[in-house]
Parts: C-alpha cells; sequence; structure tokens
C-alpha cells in the first residue's frame, strides 16, 4: 500500500468525527437548507471529495461505517443517560441519526450523472449493507444489551426520504426496495432475533407494502415480499410447533397475525398466489394463521353464500378457472419420484409405485417431523392439477364420481391408507389447503376428501378428515368458502352417513361440539365483517 493511500486512510479516521458533525450543524439549520439547500449539499459532496472520502470504495465504506458507529454509540449513551427521560433521551438519538439519514441521501441523489442510475444504487447497496454489518456485529457482541432503536430508526427514515417525489428516485424507484428487501432478508430474525420488532415493523410498513405490492410494474415486488414473509414464518416456526409462546414470541406471534389482516383486506391476490409456499412453512398446528391465508379471494369476486340452500358450485362460472400459484411449486417433488409419478399418473403402472411412495416423502423417524411437508402439498397438487385436467379432457367437470377410478384417485386412496396417523394428517391438510375461493382446484379438492370419506371403511380415516375440516371451523373467522362448503356438504348430503359414525357420539362434549358447529355451518352468521365476505 503506498504513503498516500495510507495518509488518505489515515485522514478519514481522523476527519469523519469533524465532517459528521459539521453535515449535522447544517441539517438543523432548516431555514438556510430551504434557501442554500442545493449548494450547501455540492459543497459538502466536494468537502468529502478533497478529503479523499469518496475516492474509493474501500475509504467510502470506511466513511459510512465509522459514522454508523458513531451514531449508535452516541445513542446507547443517550438511552444510558439516567439524567434524560425517554422522549428526550430519543429525540437526541434522532437528532443526529436523522442527520446522517439525510447525508445518505444527498450522496446517492449527487453521486455520479443524474442520468447514471447504477451508481446512485451501487452506493445505497454499500450504505445498507456496511449498516447491516454493523447491526450484526452489534448485536453478536452486546446479545442481550443490544437496542434496536438506532437501526429501526435509520431503515425507516431511509425509505421514507427516497419514498419522497422527486425524479433521481422515482427513476430508481425498483432497484431501492430491491436493496431494502435483500438488507431485510440479511437482517431476518433467524440471524439478528434481537432486532425481530424492529424487523417486521419495518417489513409492514405501509409504505414498504404499498410499494413492494402496488406500485411495482409486473407485480416485480411480489417476490420480494414473499421472502421476508417466509422469513418471518420459518423464525416463528418451531415456538409455535411447540407451542412455546413466551410473551416476546406472542408479541411476535400477534404482530405477525395483523400483517396477515393488512394483506388479506389489502392485498388479497398476493396472499392466493403463494399460499401453497406460505402453508409449507406454517406449522399444521397454526390454523387460525393458515386460515388467514387461505380465506384471501381476488378483489373483483363476489363469494357467493355457501349457506345457499342446494348451491349447485359446479355451476358457478369461477368454479372452472384454476387459480395462478406461485412459485413452481412441484420443484420440491424429488426428482426421481416426479418421473415416476408421471409415469404411473398416465399408465396407472407399476404397481410397485404407490408400495414406495410412503419412502420417498419420508426424510426422518423423529416422531412430528418424519415427513417432507413441502414435498406432500406439492405432491397432493400437482396430481390434484393432473386430475382436473384428464377430468376436462373427457368432457366433464370433476364430481365424487368422474374423478372415481383413476390413476389421481389411486394415489390419494393408497396415501391416505398407507401412511402412519402423522403421514395421514399431513396429506389431508394438504388437500385441506386447497379448499378456498370458487375456482377448479377447490371444486376438485373437494371432491376428492368427500370421495375419500365415503370410499374408506376405515372409522379412524373419517375421523382424521373430519378431525383436519372440524379443527379449521372452530377457530375464529374468516373461514375459507371451499371449507365450509365441504363440511356443509358432509354434514347434509346422506351419502355419507356423517351422524351415523361412532366418533361423533363417543363423548358428550364432543357430540355438543359437532351439532354446534353443524348449526353455524348450516346458516349463515349473524353479522359478519364486510372483509370476511366481500372485498368491497
Amino acid at each position: 500500500m503506498s504513503a498516500r493511500k495510507l495518509h488518505c486512510v489515515s485522514a478519514t479516521d481522523l476527519n469523519v468525527e469533524y465532517l459528521l458533525s459539521e453535515w449535522v450543524r447544517h441539517f438543523h439549520q432548516p431555514g438556510r437548507l430551504l434557501k442554500e439547500g442545493d449548494a450547501i449539499y455540492a459543497a459538502y459532496v466536494a468537502r468529502l471529495q478533497q478529503q479523499g472520502i469518496l475516492r474509493s470504495d474501500d475509504l467510502i465504506t470506511r466513511f459510512f461505517r465509522i459514522s454508523v458507529e458513531m451514531c449508535v454509540d452516541l445513542c446507547y449513551r443517550t438511552l444510558n443517560d439516567q439524567t434524560l427521560n425517554p422522549t428526550m433521551a430519543r429525540a437526541k438519538c434522532y437528532h443526529t441519526m436523522d442527520a446522517f439519514v439525510k447525508l445518505v441521501v444527498v450522496l446517492v441523489r449527487y453521486s455520479g450523472d443524474p442520468t447514471n442510475t447504477v451508481t446512485k444504487i451501487n452506493l445505497l447497496n454499500k450504505v445498507l449493507v456496511t449498516v447491516a454489518h454493523v447491526l450484526i456485529q452489534d448485536h453478536e457482541s452486546r446479545v442481550a444489551d443490544f437496542h434496536q432503536l438506532a437501526y429501526h430508526r435509520f431503515f425507516i427514515m431511509l425509505l421514507n426520504d427516497l419514498s419522497n417525489p422527486d425524479p433521481v428516485f422515482d427513476a430508481i424507484n425498483y432497484p431501492v426496495l430491491h436493496a431494502f428487501s435483500s438488507v431485510y432478508h440479511l437482517l431476518r430474525p433467524s440471524r439478528t432475533p434481537g432486532f425481530a420488532y424492529s424487523w417486521l415493523e419495518l417489513i409492514s410498513h405501509r409504505t414498504f407494502i404499498a410499494k413492494l405490492l402496488l406500485h411495482t410494474p409486473q407485480q416485480k415486488g411480489w417476490p420480494l415480499f414473499h421472502q421476508l414473509l417466509v422469513d418471518l414464518f420459518k423464525f416463528l416456526s418451531p415456538f409455535l410447533r411447540n407451542a412455546e409462546l413466551t410473551k416476546p414470541t406472542q408479541l411476535l406471534y400477534k404482530g405477525t397475525l395483523r400483517v396477515l389482516l393488512v394483506l388479506l383486506h389489502d392485498f388479497p391476490e398476493f396472499l392466493c398466489d403463494y399460499h401453497v409456499s406460505f402453508c409449507d412453512v406454517i406449522p399444521p398446528n397454526c390454523i387460525q394463521m393458515r386460515n388467514l391465508i387461505l380465506s384471501a379471494f381476488p378483489r373483483n369476486m363476489r363469494l357467493p353464500d355457501p349457506f345457499t340452500p342446494n348451491l349447485k358450485v359446479e355451476m358457478l362460472p369461477d368454479i372452472a378457472h384454476a387459480p395462478r400459484i406461485l412459485p413452481n411449486y412441484a420443484q420440491h417433488i424429488p426428482v426421481n419420484l416426479k418421473k415416476d409419478l408421471d409415469t404411473y399418473i398416465r399408465t396407472r403402472a407399476p404397481v410397485s409405485f404407490l408400495q414406495e411412495l410412503r419412502g420417498h416423502l419420508q426424510i426422518s423417524n423423529e416422531p412430528g417431523n418424519q415427513y417432507n411437508v413441502a414435498a406432500i402439498n406439492a405432491l397432493v397438487l400437482y396430481v390434484g392439477t393432473q386430475a382436473i385436467t384428464f377430468v376436462h379432457s373427457k368432457g366433464q367437470t370433476p364430481s365424487t364420481s368422474s374423478i372415481a377410478h383413476t390413476a389421481h384417485m389411486d394415489i390419494f386412496q393408497h396415501m391416505v391408507v398407507d401412511l402412519d396417523t402423522e403421514g395421514r394428517y399431513l396429506f389431508l391438510n394438504a388437500i385441506a389447503n386447497q379448499l378456498r375461493y370458487p375456482n377448479s382446484h377447490t371444486h376438485y379438492f373437494s371432491c376428492a376428501l368427500l370421495s375419500l370419506f365415503a370410499e374408506t371403511n376405515v372409522e379412524a380415516i373419517q375421523e382424521q378428515i373430519t378431525r383436519v375440516l372440524l379443527e379449521r371451523l372452530i377457530v375464529n373467522r374468516p373461514h375459507p368458502w371451499g371449507l365450509l362448503i365441504t363440511f356443509i356438504e358432509l354434514i347434509k348430503n346422506p351419502t355419507y352417513n356423517f351422524w351415523k359414525h361412532e366418533f361423533v357420539h363417543c363423548a358428550p362434549e364432543i357430540q355438543k361440539l359437532f351439532e354446534s358447529v353443524a348449526k353455524s355451518c348450516k346458516q349463515p352468521p349473524a353479522a359478519t365483517p364486510a372483509r370476511e365476505e366481500s372485498h368491497e
């Protein structure tokens, strides 16, 4: 390294505090900024260039790292100052951090040629990644003493400033969102659990959600937000699976439900499209969370009343349309299994395929984690979509009779008998996950589930089918439309002899539960919030 370069690095270390303090003074002179803003910004950028701060990527990164560390250190010292009340302490923290955020915005705005968006985005990415690394190191070193405030303020204010109407920032709207999504993924709760509350607030901020899900062209922001929700569900999953809901986990869980309610109300199509991948990572016992996702339906659709007497589901105009499903769920079916599966669907041979199927889906002998849930969900949906295509190719619509005696039902009937209790529960859940708003998948899987109930002679299987439906109905609304029509058909149609089964009468409290649910399913609720019944 040359003496000149060493001198520049040394100058950077020595001057950062002075340069940042100088900038803070400028920032907190709003009257002067209003009159001479552009001149002040240009002069300050020139000053940084004179000091060699902007000469190389390493020096720029060093400047931002030292600046962030100074802001964070000031925040810790302020929050630990016993002479300040919480409001004053926060205000003092914000005083410096907000000025630093404005500096970042100015540097991004004025970096490179006005039309060179690549330079601006590279600089923004550099800043975000630098702050993330400082956060991660701070989180690892302070452990229980880690404080989220400074970092939360940085990200929230930077996004707000970059979202203000400005031709320069309008031109880089999607790359900015992509940069924030990437750094949020880097800081996901499984990586920095001490930042989880702030992280959830950041990804659910109204500006961030609206820009990602509403304002990005061709829905390019959807996969970004999908990844962040998957990060959230994966972090919560082990706690929820084992019902280890300490107070902090309860708060995070309730916050997650609120985010899902916002999505259900404002962006239901997003939940519709990604429901399979969300169900892959949500534990089976999280029934209400899953119901919120599966209750979503397109805003331009008016749901038929599931309590309508003699409702002809097959006659509904939307029932012939296949829903869009993102991303490619079939990738979760192991390659060798997919090849054999396609062969069996086409030829109904070899018979050994059915006997070997369970082995393809098992991944361990640990109770509660024996099966590949994503593979079961993908296989069930794939077989169902192939079955729908097959039935339509014969000029028919799905019904309990038209889907019978096919390779597809061979697979389902074998699985419901051959799988053990855990595997069968996951398999039946995979079917129930498709009982959503009126579409071809809902219709087919409703018929398939009713057919499995009717065709089996094993009371335990019929009881487990009933359990999968019932446990989704006894939690608070909303309940998926397809779930309601399937259960109503099961308890009302004499074909299924539902009320004659022993498990319905095994105990007085169980019988009362069935009667209560049946009563609520046979008549519409007295008052239902508009969002649960309609998107209008």
